[in-house]
């Protein structure tokens, strides 16, 4: 059996980016691994003709495609089913591993089985070229998880245990932030750390899911921070307690979108919408 499954959904994907995508994977410095790809595009012949010669010469890749759509959610979690390793690696099908990302992160589980997941910094190319750098420790990620997802997604490992004894999965009414909503189920039941590394390039263009469904993103990424500030009080007091002490505070999604500014104690929507005024005790 595989120590890890890398998952990789599909859906309409640029050939040459999906190409970089599975060839960052099949150059990993770890090579203990299955490469699970599942299409979600089932009419799209294109796909199946790439991702099957990437197969035909590396039989670490098990390639499927839905009969219908199924939406993102849905294909994640029929690949979470599908996947026999210990770990599992959450991989986009646009962006592009660096070679030591799988090495690291085993490492990194391996060493601290109190931790459920790991992840690391994105190296933002395309349109933009910011670093995207999370905070490292537990009750840091957890405290920044009160207002946004400061887990990289794309380019965390989980472990599968962790999920399976929980009964946790993707869950559709959340997309396209299913993957935020994912770890606020995660908090109860295990701990985080992000490598303070970039592990993953993170390709951003004008056609990507956050540009394109960013109505939907906003409105998921709201429900999911007012319940989390609902649960967990005492993070949210902390997150409070650490914009207090800034003089400014910005928010982008995954480093991009304006969201949200705090400028003169006055809390602005995609940064020039005034809010409301904060009151600090």
């Amino acid at each position: 059996m595989p120590r890890v499954s890398v998952l990789t959904p599909v859906y309409n994907t640029n050939p040459e980016h999906l190409g970089q995508c599975i060839e960052s994977i099949l150059n990993q410095t770890f090579t203990d691994f299955e490469f699970l790809i599942l299409n979600d595009s089932p009419d799209n012949l294109d796909l199946d003709r790439l991702v099957e010669s990437y197969a035909k010469r590396d039989s670490r890749i098990r390639y499927m495609k839905n009969e219908k759509n199924m939406g993102i959610s849905a294909t994640r979690n029929k690949l979470l089913k599908m996947a026999r390793g210990e770990y599992l690696a959450i991989f986009d099908h646009d962006d592009i591993s660096v070679p030591t990302r799988l090495q690291q992160e085993v490492e990194y589980l391996d060493a601290n089985p109190d931790v459920g997941v790991v992840s690391g910094w994105l190296q933002c190319f395309g349109v933009e070229h910011n670093i995207f750098n999370n905070p490292e420790s537990d009750i840091d990620i957890k405290t920044h998880l009160m207002h946004n997802c400061f887990v990289a997604h794309t380019a965390s490992m989980i472990r599968k245990s962790v999920l399976d004894e929980n009964n946790i999965e993707y869950e559709a009414f959340y997309s396209p932030a299913e993957d935020y909503r994912l770890w606020a189920r995660l908090m109860d039941v295990t701990r985080f750390h992000n490598i303070q590394q970039v592990l993953v390039l993170y390709r951003t263009h004008d056609n990507m899911t956050t540009i394109r469904q960013q109505k939907q993103m906003n409105d998921a990424w709201r429900a999911i921070s007012l319940d989390l500030g609902n649960k967990y009080p005492a993070y949210y007091r902390e997150m409070l307690e650490s914009m207090k002490h800034g003089t400014q505070f910005r928010l982008r999604l995954f480093g991009i979108i304006p969201l949200l500014k705090i400028k003169n104690n006055w809390v602005q929507l995609f940064e020039c919408i005034p809010l409301f005024k904060l009151k600090w005790k």
